[in-house]
């Protein structure tokens, strides 16, 4: 039994006042136990909304409209209140994008290692001032932080160390899977490296399960063992990672592809994706509209190889190379060349 997997997760924005937009269509994921995976995509694909919702972290305006998020077999996509903080305890966390706004800024990192053990922890937990102290000093140690930054408030750190302690205080509850959403948006490529360097150490030696979510389409080909690629609120495709690299299978992830220059190369070209990401509102889950024209490939006024039925239908997600990915096309020269 997989320890996570969403069978046919919609969510929406659904304000008082304006479009319902529908961030994320009718996914599918499952993860194995100690698995590492990587969610990319374009801005405003819905990688950081899945996130939130494989761990019960939205808010209003955006809901779970349909489906079942499974961890450890049980369905946690209706719990709420003590049963959900229950599941969160030693189940699972999340890292923010920005550890300034994750972190208390009137509180010591001391102070909020023992808000949460005393919140969330488990029972026999050393909660006195002591115990906190020992516990979090080395989790900052696991990190590459010294204990003398329990005694510092999040403005005295820099934008790395500050990622650093959340990643630490995920790792508090010991939880069993860790969804990092951007952890290294507006930090220098230096410390992008070394904290993606960090996350990927922790993964192998502790063994929880990993979902690394970034529009980096190199880091994430980097740091994890199976990419998913987003467009447009959906999963196209979904490879182990050194499948990805020698080849990818939707149009749309070659396109992302080829926007990476090879530095070694004499002569640098650098591409774009013509075309803007389509407008979520106006597109529903396939199970939610009958009208048909809704539910074409979203891919498809983008796309070079699109073919009428791309425009007419809006295409699942087929065994494809050594994983799986949504395109017509693509699927249909796959089953012609085993013919053939």
């Amino acid at each position: 039994m997989p320890l996570l997997a969403a069978r046919g997760v919609n969510v929406v924005y659904a304000p008082a006042r304006g479009a319902r937009v529908w961030a994320v269509r009718d996914t599918d994921i499952s993860l194995e136990e100690g698995e590492f995976v990587g969610i990319v995509g374009e801005s405003g694909c819905g990688k950081s909304t899945l996130g939130y919702a494989l761990t019960r972290m939205l808010r209003p305006p955006a809901r779970i409209e349909s489906g079942i998020i499974s961890f450890d077999g049980t369905d946690i996509s209706g719990l709420d209140g003590e049963q959900l903080r229950l599941q969160r305890r030693g189940g699972f966390a999340l890292v923010l994008q920005s550890g300034m706004n994750a972190l208390n800024p009137v509180r010591t990192v001391q102070h909020q290692f023992g808000d949460v053990m005393k919140a969330h922890g488990k029972q026999g937990d050393d909660v006195s001032a002591g115990g906190v102290a020992r516990r979090a000093a080395a989790l900052l140690e696991a990190v590459g932080l010294d204990a003398g930054v329990l005694r510092r408030y999040p403005h005295e750190l820099s934008g790395g160390m500050r990622q650093r302690v959340a990643i630490a205080l995920a790792l508090a509850l010991e939880p069993r899977l860790i969804v990092f959403d951007e952890p290294t948006t507006a930090l220098d490529v230096i410390v992008q490296r070394a904290v993606l360097q960090t996350i990927k150490g922790l993964q192998r030696d502790r063994g929880f399960t990993a979902i690394l979510i970034s529009h980096d389409l190199g880091a994430v080909l980097s740091a994890t063992d199976r990419v998913m690629v987003m467009y447009a609120g959906r999963i196209v495709e979904d490879q182990p990672a050194v499948a990805l690299l020698e080849g990818a299978h939707h149009p749309y992830t070659e396109a992302l592809i080829g926007c990476y220059a090879d530095p070694r190369a004499d002569v640098i070209q650098l591409r774009g994706i013509p075309g803007t990401p389509p407008d979520l509102s106006q597109s529903g889950p396939r199970s939610g509209s009958a009208d048909l024209s809704q539910h074409a490939c979203s891919f498809a006024p983008r796309c070079v190889l699109a073919e009428d039925a791309c425009r007419e239908q809006d295409p699942p997600l087929t065994p494809l190379g050594a994983g799986r990915a949504a395109c017509f096309v693509r699927a249909r020269a796959t089953e012609a060349s085993h013919v053939g």
